[in-house]
């Protein structure tokens, strides 16, 4: 089987300079979920029909499995569809989606697939309270498809049929090469429009199937910034209700984005407003407190995200414990039992078994051992406006509160940094080392007063 995308279209409705396929829908673009779900079919060759904005878009996602060819100008979605046709094989069975319906799943396009063997015509189709602007399927009295008329050349009758056409549909490529052909542009639109072929393929004795979706959202299109916003509230909730379903903790259902991939263990607790990008792995009882988030985590067993933290690139272990408002950049690996407190931010830095650096702190290009103590206020000092240098802390190392660390620089096995130390030699371990003016009073001294007081 092959696959047409037809993604021309400008979206003037979005009012916006980007393509409209390029408008993310959970982190993603639209154009990037329908490509998802033809691959997901195994689909031997890929047509993306291209418009406006085709260049950004191609840019964006080209692949080796991608064919893409140009439509110039528009002329109807059956125009659009022929400009891909010197693509496809006249043997197989052509599949026909939309790069702004972007929740079509894999399971209603294989059964879609099924129904149009033995060279039908299958067509998916659903019905709707409100069929307003949609193509309309219409029945003979047996219930057999006849043809699709669209709204602007329906009459009032056709207008109150609630069997809609989705667009979406397979066709056996030979004859679709044919019809294609044989259509023309006398209509409201002066366009060529791909329903026309139904017509065709009923005066040849074809026989016409209808599927319908497993959920109505997958056939839902974008055409404006409210209606994506609609999806996105559809496909979140869909994601978590998968997540509950295994036995995932949402404290609000409805507050939630997952724009990724996110998979969880048992016993997994997840607050308000968090959002989950990338790849994110959470452990056996893992718990993120409320407004945080996560993009490409991975966190053992019993770690505890507490709230407004943000973690990008980040593996910890088992019983840690992040935030709240804590920050840690790509590169960052935390054992067992690591504590990261508020207003703690680590970037491309390692730190071994139960240390811990509770408070206001920041830890970049570091090694720290296990059971080290951080205190409120230490930064490694690891940039010097043109390279950067790594710190090594050893293992039961105590690190006073206010001390900058100066890399490349070693603090030795169980060494004290006192407070207010700036260190740029080695501190030896097991011994005490200070970096800090004498301390001085002067009894006589006066405080400055404002001139005229």
């Amino acid at each position: 089987m092959e696959v047409v995308i037809l993604a021309a279209g400008q979206g003037k409705r979005m009012r916006s300079a980007l393509p409209k396929v390029l408008h993310p829908l959970a982190g993603r673009p639209l154009l990037a979920h329908v490509l998802a779900s033809a691959r997901a079919l195994g689909a031997r060759r890929i047509c993306v029909v291209h418009g406006h904005g085709g260049e950004a878009v191609r840019a964006r996602l080209d692949a080796p499995d991608l064919v893409w060819v140009e439509q110039n100008p528009q002329l109807g979605t059956g125009h659009a569809v022929i400009q891909a046709v010197p693509h496809l094989s006249a043997d197989s069975r052509v599949l026909v989606l939309y790069g702004d319906v972007p929740l079509i799943g894999a399971p209603t396009l294989a059964r879609l697939m099924d129904a149009a063997e033995r060279d039908r015509l299958a067509l998916l189709t659903v019905e709707l309270d409100d069929p307003t602007g949609y193509g309309r399927i219409l029945r003979d009295d047996a219930g057999c498809v006849r043809r699709i008329v669209e709204e602007k050349d329906a009459t009032s009758d056709e207008r109150c049929v609630r069997e809609i056409n989705t667009g979406i549909l397979v066709a056996p490529a030979a004859r679709l090469r044919d019809w294609l052909g044989r259509i023309g542009n006398d209509n409201a639109q002066g366009e060529y429009y791909l329903t026309d072929i139904v017509g065709l393929a009923v005066d040849e004795g074809v026989e016409v199937v209808t599927v319908a979706p497993d959920d109505v959202s997958e056939t839902l299109g974008v055409n404006s910034k409210a209606q994506l916003a609609a999806l996105e509230r559809m496909f979140q909730a869909s994601v978590a209700n998968r997540l509950m379903d295994a036995g995932v903790t949402l404290v609000d259902p409805a507050r939630l984005d997952v724009r990724g991939e996110l998979l969880c263990g048992r016993d997994v607790e997840i607050d308000i407003n968090c959002v989950f990008e990338g790849r994110v792995e959470l452990g056996d009882g893992v718990v993120v407190g409320a407004h945080c988030v996560l993009r490409n985590v991975k966190l053992g067993n019993g770690t505890r995200v507490a709230p407004f933290s943000h973690l990008d690139g980040t593996a910890a272990g088992e019983v840690c414990v992040l935030g709240p408002f804590a920050r840690t950049r790509p590169g960052t690996v935390l054992a067992d039992g690591v504590h990261i407190g508020n207003f703690v931010e680590i970037k491309n830095s390692r730190i071994a078994d139960d240390s811990k650096a509770n408070h206001l702190s920041y830890i970049g290009d570091t090694d720290v051992g296990a059971r080290v103590n951080i205190g409120a206020g230490t930064i490694t000092c690891n940039y010097d406006g043109a390279n950067k240098y790594r710190t090594e802390i050893g293992d039961d190392a105590f690190i006073g509160s206010d001390t900058q660390l100066v890399a490349p620089v070693r603090v030795g096995r169980g060494a004290t940094l006192g407070a207010g130390t700036t260190l740029t030699r080695d501190a030896p371990p097991d011994q005490l080392t200070v970096s800090r003016a004498r301390q001085q009073s002067y009894a006589n001294w006066i405080r400055p007063a404002r001139k005229g007081e």
